[in-house]
């Protein structure tokens, strides 16, 4: 039993002992699961914590990013958007008034929008509050009535600073102040209309509406797209009429006027009628643009939504009066110059002049440039304005216009300016710029005292036109533009002669004058069909008048440009030429009969800058072997060439002897730079006598003809020298000279002795020696190769030495005549009374009887002034 007992409770204990195991197993194992959760627990809580940082931390960068992208792309959109609102408002409509200045917009540009203040959102920099206007719409302001009323003021100051003089005609509906309002645009002579005046207002407006809509004929919706379609002037101004209503007015206004006001609203637009209300109700249309003006400068507008517009202050009234005070001179001086620019074609020289030559010179009213042609018909022009009209701008602009059309090949140009001055100067070399107008052969300047010259010109087309008609002749070709059609790559180019103040070249009864009107008959006549054109330009009435004195002369001149005030130049009854305005000119090509006029809108081609850069690009362009043109200036002396003189010393006696050497004693007056030549062959009478008492151009004939006989061959030269004060000239020559003998007043000899070379006896003053010997050295020198070049200061002195009163001159076979009037020269010329000729400076009459039949005009060449 007690082992029994002593069993169980040992089991027992076992039992217990072992559940204890177990519990105390288990409660470890669970004390360890609680630790491991526990870590779990903070592991987690500290990844928990340490996401939620890295959240926020990114959270705040995105945002930051987001922020900074908003900014950058905000800013970048409002300086696009302040880009996009300055070509939409440009110059004076849309500069800040501290700034402000008024401006033209480009040919052909549309109006843009006006500036009425600066819009202003978040922390962007602001942008400019723009409305549409002109071809837009009406605008509509309501607010206070001095903020309204400042806002209108500058809205007008823009939208006629940023158009042209004339092209807006304002109205101004002003019954309360009577038009003080407005007052400072008072200049522009605004029509204002006075209280009771609107209904007849509303009725002008509603026909001019329907007279626009005839006009626009179905083809153009409005006068934006017709003025687009037609480059050019505006065809109609817009109005812009301002209705400053008061409160009668909107009380008083009828049934039939606020319907008249409807269909100006529906309409006007269109038709370029614009409304700029206060005071009034307009009708809801999409034409209406209705600004709210608000608190504090603050305003609204229908095209920009609810954002506010901070308002512009007013523009000071001195700015707007200047403005239109500048305006209205504008508009009473008239439309300003073409641009030159517009008359240049989108490539040089693609133009043939087979059958004639076309240029545009400026363009019309409707912005279409105005061709002048020249060809069979019309073959000639004739150019007339008073002085300051604008007649050498008008030749350089078609000079101009034909030079880019038509290249060195088809177009040839010789020019004569017979008036004091340089015009034509810029189209040869200069020592400022070296090109030249490539078509240019021939430029004559200051030639106004050298009417030889311009005869010289005439002598010389003569020629070529009698080359050009026996060229068609060989080819069975009437006329020019046949003949090159056959083969174009031989015909010659087309010539333009013109000759502007052509009236001096006639002038006068003499035999230039004679001859000149000979050569423009002729060249007149038969030049058409050869491809010479004359064109002939004129500021002096009697001029023109000598032309309606030769009506076969007159006839060919069916082309006729007459200028502002121009007189003669158009027939009687046609008097386009009274009412041009200046830079204007009328162009008919049917003799100036009423019916045919263009009138033309020149250019401003007087501008050297924009001329030089043009002739540069063509004188690039010029073709291979283009030559100079031959530049011709009356007030230029020409020098000696040094071709002329001799290199060093006089050749010996051994070189070859020149059968006939020639003097050289000037410059002849000639479409070439050619010397005239006398020749010293073994006849009587090969003297030279100079005539005068200018000693300085004396002494350069003398020295002129000694250093150009020592060039041709070998020769002797005594240098006699019998007045002091030429004494220098004659010891430079001397000097020259090495070999020279040397005689003056106090050794002076004339019987010297013959060589067996030329010997050339160069006398200074010989009327003051008074020997014997020297008629003898006259007479018979020349058979024995020995020639006297000599100075006698008159023609009574020259006879006396040749043997008094009854003398004869033929020891005398040349003569060179300065400051001696033709009457006195009688005695060496071989017509009775002598020749026509008035002395001028630095101008010598020749005359070699062996050669002239008259006498001929030439230069002396400068040669003292450049001895060393």
């Amino acid at each position: 039993m007690g082992s029994h007992r002593n069993a169980l409770v040992a089991a027992v204990r076992q039992e217990l002992a072992e559940a204890r195991g177990s519990a105390r197993a288990v409660l470890a194992a669970a004390e360890s699961a609680r630790g491991e959760a526990q870590t779990r627990r903070r592991l987690v809580r500290d990844a928990y914590a340490t996401c939620l940082s890295q959240l926020a931390a990114a959270r705040e960068a995105a945002r930051d990013d987001i922020q900074r992208r908003f900014r950058g792309e905000a800013t970048q959109l409002a300086g696009h958007l302040r880009g996009l609102a300055t070509s939409s408002a440009t110059g004076a409509a849309g500069a800040p008034w501290r700034l402000w200045s008024p401006s033209e917009p480009d040919p052909g540009a549309r109006p843009g929008l006006l500036r009425i203040g600066a819009i202003t959102f978040d922390d962007t920099a602001a942008l400019p509050g723009l409305i549409p206007l002109l071809d837009a719409v009406h605008l509509h302001v309501s607010g206070p009535s001095p903020q309204v009323d400042d806002l209108i003021t500058g809205v007008l100051l823009r939208a006629l600073g940023s158009t042209r003089p004339g092209d807006v005609q304002l109205t101004v509906y002003d019954p309360e102040n009577l038009g003080g309002t407005l007052a400072p645009f008072a200049p522009l002579n605004p029509t204002f209309v006075g209280p009771g005046g609107l209904g007849s207002l509303l009725d002008e407006l509603a026909e001019h509406i329907c007279r626009v809509n005839e006009s626009l004929g179905g083809q153009y919706p409005s006068l934006a797209d017709l003025a687009a379609a037609r480059p050019g002037p505006r065809p109609e101004p817009w109005r812009l009429v301002v209705l400053l209503a008061d409160r009668a007015t909107s009380v008083e206004m009828t049934t039939g006027q606020r319907a008249q006001l409807g269909r100006i609203v529906r309409t006007g637009v269109a038709c370029g009628v614009h409304l700029v209300v206060r005071g009034l109700d307009l009708d809801d249309d999409p034409t209406v643009e209705r600004i709210t003006v608000l608190r504090d400068q603050l305003a609204t507008c229908d095209s920009l939504g609810k954002l506010e517009i901070r308002l512009d202050p007013p523009p000071p009234p001195e700015r707007i009066a200047a403005f239109c005070r500048s305006s209205a001179e504008r508009l009473r001086a008239g439309p300003g110059p073409a641009n030159l620019a517009d008359l240049e074609p989108a490539r040089h020289w693609t133009e043939s002049s087979v059958y004639g030559l076309v240029a545009p010179i400026g363009d019309s009213t409707d912005g279409s440039l105005v061709e002048v042609p020249l060809g069979d018909d019309p073959p000639h022009a004739l150019i007339g304005g008073p002085s300051g009209s604008g007649k050498t701008n008008l030749i350089y602009a078609w000079l101009g216009s034909l030079a880019t059309r038509y290249g060195p090949e088809e177009l040839a140009l010789y020019l004569l300016d017979f008036k004091e001055g340089v015009s034509f100067a810029r189209y040869a070399p200069g020592p400022r710029d070296p090109s030249w107008l490539p078509q240019v052969r021939l430029a004559g300047i200051n030639v106004n005292g050298d009417r030889e010259f311009g005869l010289a010109m005439l002598r010389h087309l003569g020629e070529e036109l009698r080359t050009r008609a026996q060229a068609a002749k060989r080819h069975d070709a009437g006329k020019l533009a046949e003949l090159r059609a056959e083969d174009p790559a031989g015909h010659w180019p087309r010539i333009v002669a013109v000759i502007d103040e052509f009236q001096v070249l006639l002038a006068g009864r003499d035999a230039v004058a004679d001859e000149a009107v000979a050569l423009l008959e002729d060249l007149a006549r038969r030049g058409r069909s050869q491809g010479i054109h004359l064109i002939l330009a004129s500021q002096d009435v009697a001029g023109i008048q000598a032309l309606w004195g030769r009506p076969g002369l007159i006839a060919q001149f069916t082309l006729r440009i007459a200028l502002p005030k121009a007189r003669r130049i158009l027939a009687d009854d046609n008097l386009a030429a009274a009412v041009i305005p200046r830079f204007h000119a009328v162009v008919n090509t049917e003799s100036g009969m009423s019916g045919a006029n263009r009138i033309v809108r020149l250019p401003d081609a007087g501008d050297r800058t924009v001329w030089r850069t043009l002739q540069r690009r063509l004188w690039r362009a010029r073709p291979a072997g283009c030559a100079e043109p031959r530049l011709f200036d009356g007030d230029a002396v020409p020098r000696l060439p040094a071709a002329l003189r001799p290199a060093g010393r006089v050749p010996s006696a051994d070189a070859p002897v020149g059968s006939s050497p020639g003097a050289v004693l000037g410059e002849r007056i000639d479409v070439a730079a050619q010397p005239a030549r006398l020749r010293l062959g073994r006849m009587p009478g090969r003297n030279l006598a100079v005539l005068g008492t200018r000693a300085d151009e004396a002494c350069d004939v003398l020295a002129a003809a000694a250093l150009s006989l020592a060039a041709q061959g070998p020769a002797h030269f005594s240098v006699i020298c019998l007045d002091p004060g030429a004494t220098p000239a004659a010891a430079r020559l001397v000097a020259e000279l090495p070999s020279a003998d040397w005689y003056d007043a106090t050794d002076a000899r004339f019987d010297l002795s013959h060589l067996d070379i030329p010997h050339y006896v160069v006398g200074y003053a010989l009327d003051a020696a008074r020997d014997p010997a020297l008629r003898k050295l006259l007479t018979e020198g020349p058979e024995q190769r020995t020639h006297v070049l000599g100075w006698w200061r008159s023609v009574a002195r020259l006879r006396d030495d040749l043997g008094g009163i009854g003398a004869r001159f033929d020891a005398i076979g040349a003569w060179v005549a300065l400051d001696v009037h033709g009457a006195d020269l009688a005695p060496l010329h071989p017509q009775p009374g002598g020749p026509v000729w008035y002395p001028r400076p630095r101008r010598a009459l020749f005359f070699d009887r062996s050669v002239h039949r008259t006498p001929e005009v030439i230069i002396p060449y400068e040669v003292n002034s450049d001895h060393t």
